[in-house]
C-alpha cells in the first residue's frame, strides 16, 4: 500500500495557473479506477506540547465540533484552552504512545492496508485505498488529490464512525466538499452515513466481547456488568436534532440483545466531557465511581463509538477509569479492546465497500461472475430435480 502521509508538495495535482487543479502531464483515455478513504478523527504528530497545541488548535476550530459563536470562541481558545490543555493532553498521549507512534495512526493505517488487501482479492477492477485524518495529517485533501493522481475517478468516502454526529461525519462532509470545490474534474462520489445498526457490525463487537470473556474467564453475574462508553456531546446536540444519542442507545441495545443480556447486566453512559456546559448523560466518570457502591465490583468496559484504539479509550478508560473504578471499591475492571484491524473489522468493512459500490465499473466483472454462477446451481438443482 502506498504511504499515507502524502506531502502536498509530492501530490500531481496542481493550479497550472488556472483557477480549479488539474493534474500535471494529465493521460486523456488512462485507466479510471475506484477510491476509497477511510477517515478518522485525528493526532497529533508527537506526544509533546507544541504538536498537541497545533493539533487542538485545528480541531476546536471547527465550527461542527464548538457551536459558539465564534468571536467569543476564539478568546477562549487561544486565551486560555490553548496555553493549558496541550501540556496537560501531551502527557496523557505519552502514557500511550508506542514505537508505532500514535495508536490511532497505526491502527487507522493497518485497518486500510488489511482493506486493501481484501479488496483486491474480491473485486476485479483497481481499487486505491487511503487513509485520511480529519485533523492533522494526512489531511483529507492530501488523501484525495494521492487518490485522484492515481486514477480514481469513482472515490468512496467511509468515515469510521459507527454513530452519526454532525460533529464527526458531518464535518467529514464539510471537508471532502470543500476540498473538491477545487478541482477541476470532481469524481464520482459517494459518502457513507452511520452503520451503528449493521448487524455485522453489532456481532464483532459481540464477537470481541465473547473472546475477552474467554481469555479472562469472566462471565456476566450479579457483581459483573457490561458497560458500554460512547464519547460524550453537548445535550444540545440533542435537541438541535442530531441522531448521535439515538444511534448510541440502539447501538448499545442491540449489543445487549446479541449477547443475551437482561437490562440488569449492562448499561450505557458518555464519556470525554469537555466545558461547563451539559452534555448527554450519564457521565462515563460518575458512573465509575457510583457502581462499586451500588454493588458491582466487576465490569467489562466496550468503547463501540471508537473503530480503533486512541488517547480516549487506552488512556481514559483503560488506564484512569480503571483507576477510578478500583479506587472506588472495584475489584476487575476489563477493557474490550476496539475492533482496529481484526479480522472481523476488515470483513465488515469491504462489505460495506463493496455493497455500496454497486453499478460502479470496477465490480461489474464480480457480477457478471456472480450471476453466472448463480445460473449454474439453479441449472445444477433443475437437472437433480428431473
Amino acid at each position: 500500500m502506498n504511504n499515507q502521509k502524502t506531502d502536498k508538495t509530492s501530490s500531481s495535482m496542481s493550479y497550472q495557473g488556472k483557477r480549479y487543479l488539474g493534474q500535471s502531464a494529465f493521460k486523456h483515455g488512462r485507466r479510471a479506477s475506484m477510491g476509497v478513504l477511510l477517515v478518522n478523527l485525528g493526532t497529533p504528530e508527537q506526544p509533546t506540547t507544541s504538536s498537541v497545541r497545533s493539533y487542538l488548535a485545528e480541531f476546536l476550530s471547527d465550527k461542527r465540533v464548538i457551536e459558539i459563536p465564534y468571536f467569543i470562541w476564539k478568546v477562549i481558545l487561544h486565551g486560555i484552552i490553548l496555553r493549558i490543555r496541550p501540556a496537560k493532553s501531551a502527557k496523557a498521549y505519552q502514557k500511550v504512545w508506542s514505537d508505532d507512534g500514535s495508536p490511532l495512526m497505526a491502527g487507522t493505517l493497518a485497518l486500510a492496508e488489511c482493506i486493501q488487501t481484501k479488496l483486491e482479492d474480491r473485486i476485479p477492477g483497481k481499487c486505491t485505498v487511503k487513509m485520511a485524518m480529519r485533523y492533522g495529517n494526512p489531511s483529507i485533501e492530501q488523501a484525495l488529490e494521492a487518490l485522484a493522481s492515481d486514477g480514481a475517478e469513482r472515490i468512496m468516502v467511509l468515515p469510521l464512525y459507527p454513530q452519526y454526529s454532525g460533529a464527526t461525519t458531518g464535518s467529514v462532509a464539510d471537508a471532502v466538499f470543500k476540498s473538491l470545490t477545487k478541482w477541476r474534474w470532481v469524481p464520482e462520489l459517494r459518502l457513507l452515513g452511520s452503520y451503528h445498526d449493521d448487524l455485522n457490525y453489532i456481532q464483532s463487537l459481540a464477537q470481541s466481547i465473547r473472546f475477552h470473556w474467554q481469555l479472562t474467564g469472566q462471565k456476566i453475574s450479579q457483581s459483573h456488568k457490561l458497560f458500554i462508553s460512547f464519547h460524550g456531546m453537548p445535550k444540545s446536540t440533542l435537541t438541535a436534532g442530531d441522531p448521535y444519542f439515538c444511534h448510541c442507545h440502539k447501538t448499545a441495545r442491540l449489543l445487549a440483545e446479541e449477547l443475551n443480556l437482561n437490562a440488569d447486566q449492562w448499561e450505557m453512559a458518555f464519556q470525554s466531557r469537555f466545558g461547563k456546559a451539559e452534555w448527554l448523560q450519564p457521565y462515563v466518570a460518575k458512573r465509575l465511581i457510583e457502581l462499586p457502591i451500588e454493588g458491582i465490583k466487576n465490569i467489562t468496559v466496550i468503547c463501540p463509538g471508537f473503530s480503533i484504539d486512541c488517547l480516549e479509550t487506552l488512556e481514559e478508560i483503560a488506564i484512569e477509569g480503571k483507576k477510578d473504578f478500583l479506587e472506588a471499591g472495584g475489584e476487575t475492571f476489563e477493557y474490550v479492546p476496539a475492533l482496529n484491524s481484526s479480522n472481523s473489522h476488515v470483513e465488515l468493512m469491504v462489505e460495506k465497500i463493496i455493497n455500496n459500490a454497486g453499478g460502479w465499473k470496477e465490480l461489474e466483472e464480480m457480477q457478471v461472475c456472480n450471476n453466472a454462477l448463480n445460473m449454474s446451481k439453479e441449472l445444477a438443482q433443475t437437472k437433480g430435480g428431473e
